[in-house]
């Protein structure tokens, strides 16, 4: 089982020309609901109040088949509030409470005995709750597949030095990176995106993703450097581009766990991983990620919606 760490929260979207909705969201548990959606038995420990919002959060996980090991608090639940512009872009505003104290027990247990983690968002930046994700992913990375996204969010953390901290902490541990372009552009915005990869892969990952939008994702790992390898992403109309790459994260993770990528010997795996292996793991994740992007909200595709966009393209 794959555990997931983070953040749960409920986006307050508003859309040109339409009422103001609530849906569940937040990057971590959205990778959680998509993993699940693609067959993989996935947990997610984060946290979330009893009031609506928490209830929409906690009906939302369990509708897609996530397990919960840690229920709801007596905190309100995070909110970001989303504007979607006419060019179906969010931008976002947080009120976010962010803290483990509920968690110590299954978070120990992780930590121990997991084969494959991820954390990412605000939750692995954000105190006080981001230095027990880091203890987590410290102490798992012996044994455990760890993957990352960092996911910026510069309104809730300004200062990209403390955000760069922050992101190399948790790299330093992880065998998979996934970032979009923009995160990486406001992290080190002297260095190009191939640079910036290149620097994690000598920090300590093994494969870095990087999202581009339309022009599709980019990865690199020691074996397929300098070129990597590119993708085209898939073309859909778009709805909007809310959790595209957590969606394309979900695939991603679903494909290294399809052919039994965790535990011990992930790490080597992934190092001798050929090129064509790499393209059908990007395929699988941009397909994912445009069938998110071709409806409103975070919303993504079930293994049987997935299998049948690869089979029309």
């Amino acid at each position: 089982m794959l555990t997931v760490i983070g953040e749960a929260l409920v986006d307050v979207v508003q859309r040109p020309g339409a009422e103001t909705a609530a849906h569940p969201g937040g990057s971590p548990m959205n990778v959680a609901v998509g993993l699940a959606r693609l067959g993989h038995d996935a947990q997610f420990i984060g946290r979330y109040g009893k009031d609506d919002h928490g209830t929409l959060i906690d009906e939302h996980l369990r509708a897609s088949g996530v397990h919960l090991p840690v229920g709801a608090d007596e905190k309100k639940t995070s909110v970001a509030q989303a504007t979607i512009g006419e060019d179906g872009a969010a931008d976002y505003e947080f009120d976010i409470d962010w803290s483990l104290d509920g968690a110590a027990e299954k978070l120990a247990d992780v930590a121990a005995g997991a084969t494959a983690v991820h954390v990412g968002s605000i939750g692995a930046m954000l105190e006080p709750g981001a230095s027990t994700v880091l203890e987590t992913v410290r102490r798992a990375s012996a044994n455990a597949l760890i993957s990352y996204d960092p996911n910026c969010r510069p309104t809730i953390v300004p200062d990209a030095s403390v955000a760069r901290k922050w992101a190399e902490s948790i790299v330093r541990y992880s065998d998979v990176v996934k970032a979009s372009d923009e995160d990486l552009l406001w992290l080190y915005p002297q260095r190009s995106l191939e640079e910036s990869a290149k620097a994690w892969l000598e920090l300590g990952a093994s494969l870095v993703v990087v999202t581009r939008g339309e022009l599709g994702p980019w990865a690199i790992t020691q074996k397929t450097s300098p070129a990597g390898v590119a993708m085209p992403a898939y073309r859909v109309e778009v709805a909007d581009t809310v959790g595209a790459g957590d969606s394309l994260m979900a695939a991603l993770l679903a494909a290294l766990l399809d052919r039994g990528i965790e535990g011990k010997g992930a790490r080597a795996t992934l190092q001798l991983m050929s090129k064509d292996d790499l393209k059908e793991i990007l395929t699988f994740a941009a397909t994912a990620a445009g069938i998110t992007v071709s409806r409103p909200g975070a919303n993504p595709p079930t293994r049987d919606e997935l299998n049948a966009a690869l089979a029309r393209s």
